[in-house]
């Protein structure tokens, strides 16, 4: 039996010897190689968290110490060591293991929310309740490099140094560069000294003695202080920290688990906000993501992979770019996952990576824009939410014209509810000008791209599906600027937005083996509602909108009020994505669950009809037997 077999919770870690803990950390990346291999998700992140995580969970006691993940990707290690290790084989299956924290699997696991640069504020509210609570209880905050670059981050930084009593260590997991971390007996003296409470103590005993010689104190303090923070300066790079009034230790080898268990526990003993500093290498301990250029495994990504939306909308750029010298590109450090790494290649002077921020992202873009440019935002739809302010009063109220793409529209499936693009639409319809396209295939991701970049006094977006890209479906006619995809007869209008589009043919092939007449229509801009549409819809009996968005306020919503403006009083029935954090599981199975598939909808329209129709003869027959409607 393995060691892992072994291990039903954090407390049995603290009684294994150094040669076991060695063995289980072997044996946990032999787990992650093969399991994420077959099942897909974060490799590189969790391969180099090994070490980290076993030191975490022997220097604090959880759940009674809460560990708090940013984005929570990097959690599989603390998975297997928080009694899911049988279990784990299901991660990211339908009815398995979420891959990120997840309050329903484990009492072990707080903060599900798997948007970056937000765990030191969780933290810093955790750890006050605690203290009013008068609870002795710690809170760790683990965060990368990368979700320091978000300025989020910074903000709560700034409130927990301010917060000298806080139980919280923050702990940096540095993984972005090539780094030697500092070793010896001097650094190691220097960062036990900077932790130990005599050493605040006898500090500020100085500060104040020597504050009582006039003229000679205060300037003999600085100069000790700053004598103290130079030595300092020279062996760690933590200036910027403790200039916040933070305290610092480090940098550590995070791949040393004795080295992290003893800065983790000296930043216990502190009882204050501390910040340990931990060099990783993602990837580490498996040598093909070790040397992967890309990203060192940080998704595993599929062999063979299919073309996908993707690929359609980064191969157009790179023309468009060619075109158009005035056209540039942002990203939020999602390079490659957006598809500007290509344009990036080609025009290396024109793209710019914010890191995290994507207030900034949208902000800057702005700005590109009043600068005479046309900037091309690159983010995943989920993310938009985060800039919504800057897209509303920075670009749309300015009347800049910057188009937005964003990638992981609709139901994403595997990566749960806090990566499911199903709130833009929903958002997008309030911001006055603003002009949204949604693609049914890459034919029209090229199509739409090249129209929104035409538009230079209003935002522009485009967004679509993860995934591969669909078959393209030809219009057979064009009404207004709507695609006219399928014309039987005027019993239902269809209209599809986007990736549905594919759905509401479905759709429409089912109705007619029914008998129904039915015309499908691709609106193709969905803000604003074309006048043409409104038209149609009153020539048919009745209108289905089918979207991969929620429904409160989506697409649907706009277009019955669009009708309901314009007097038109054909039926209406919308269906999107109901209002909800839908689980895990493949794109075709959540569909499937939410009954967003051809022959779910047929059956739903066919009832609508039968219910109407109903409703008619019994108001028919009301009436001619004198008794009012629905009596």
């Amino acid at each position: 039996m393995g060691v892992l077999e072994t291990v039903g919770g954090p407390a049995d870690l603290k009684r294994m010897t150094e040669s076991q803990l060695r063995e289980l950390a072997s044996e946990i990346r032999d787990v992650l190689v093969e399991t994420v291999s077959r099942t897909g998700g974060h490799l590189g992140p969790n391969l180099g968290m090994v070490e980290i995580t076993l030191a975490m969970h022997r220097a604090f006691d959880s759940p009674r110490d809460r560990l708090i993940y940013d984005t929570g990707h990097q959690t599989y290690v603390h998975k297997l060591l928080t009694g899911r290790a049988a279990e784990f084989g299901s991660l990211r299956q339908e009815g398995g293991l979420s891959g990120y924290p997840s309050q329903a699997e484990s009492e072990h696991d707080i903060v599900e929310n798997s948007h970056a640069s937000t765990s030191l504020s969780y933290a810093d509210g955790l750890a006050k309740a605690y203290r009013l609570r008068g609870e002795d209880r710690h809170v760790v905050a683990l965060i990368g490099d990368g979700g320091l670059t978000g300025g989020m981050a910074w903000e709560a930084l700034n409130n927990i140094a301010a917060a000298k009593d806080l139980k919280l260590v923050i702990i940096v997991n540095d993984n972005g560069r090539s780094y030697s971390p500092t070793v010896g007996g001097l650094a190691t003296h220097l960062t036990s000294l900077r932790v130990n409470p005599r050493y605040e103590k006898i500090l500020d005993l100085v500060k104040k003695n020597l504050g009582r010689t006039p003229y000679v104190g205060p300037p003999m303090y600085e100069v000790l202080h700053g004598v103290k923070k130079g030595l300092k300066d020279v062996l760690a790079p933590q200036g910027m920290f403790e200039d916040l009034g933070l305290k610092y230790v480090g940098p550590v080898d995070g791949h040393d688990r004795e080295a992290m268990e003893d800065a983790l526990t000296k930043a216990k003993a502190f009882g204050g906000p501390v910040i340990v500093h931990a060099v990783t290498q993602k990837g580490f301990g498996y040598a093909a993501a070790e040397q992967d250029e890309e990203d060192n495994f940080h998704q595993v990504r599929p062999k063979n992979k299919p073309r996908g939306w993707t690929d359609v909308f980064a191969e157009e750029l790179v023309q468009i770019g060619h075109r158009r010298p005035d056209v540039v590109a942002i990203t939020a450090a999602m390079l490659h996952p957006t598809g500007l790494a290509a344009f990036a290649q080609e025009f290396p002077d024109r793209i710019f990576d914010v890191g995290i921020a994507e207030q900034h992202a949208v902000t800057s873009a702005a700005g590109l824009a009043m600068g005479g440019l046309h900037p091309v935002v690159g983010l995943y739809a989920t993310f938009l939410n985060r800039a919504f302010d800057q897209l509303l009063l920075d670009v749309a109220l300015h009347k800049c014209g910057v188009t937005f793409v964003l990638d992981r529209a609709g139901v994403t499936g595997d990566d749960g509810a806090s990566h499911n693009g199903m709130w833009d639409m929903s958002l997008l319809q309030v911001v006055p000008g603003l002009r949204l396209a949604a693609p049914r295939d890459g034919a029209r991701v090229i199509e739409l791209l090249n129209e929104a970049i035409q538009v230079d006094d209003a935002p522009t977006v485009l967004r679509y599906a993860k995934g591969e890209v669909f078959p393209d479906i030809d219009a057979i006619d064009r009404v207004g600027g709507c695609d006219v995809l399928v014309r039987t007869g005027t019993d239902v209008l269809l209209i599809g937005i986007g990736s549905m589009a594919a759905t509401a043919v479905d759709v429409a092939g089912r109705l007619q083996a029914q008998g129904f007449g039915v015309t499908v229509v691709d609106p193709r801009w969905v803000k604003p509602v074309d006048p043409k549409l409104i038209e149609l819809a009153g020539k048919h009996k009745f209108v289905v909108t089918i979207e991969d968005n929620g429904r409160a306020g989506g697409c649907g919503a706009a277009i019955s009020q669009a009708l309901r403006d314009a007097g038109v009083t054909t039926p209406v029935r919308d269906f999107g994505i109901p209002q909800e954090f839908l689980e895990h599981a493949k794109r075709d199975a959540v569909l499937q669950q939410i009954g967003l598939t051809g022959q779910g909808l047929a059956r739903d329209v066919i009832e609508m009809i039968a219910k109407h129709q109903g409703d008619a003869i019994s108001s028919e027959s009301d009436t001619a037997s004198g008794r009012p409607g629905g009596a």
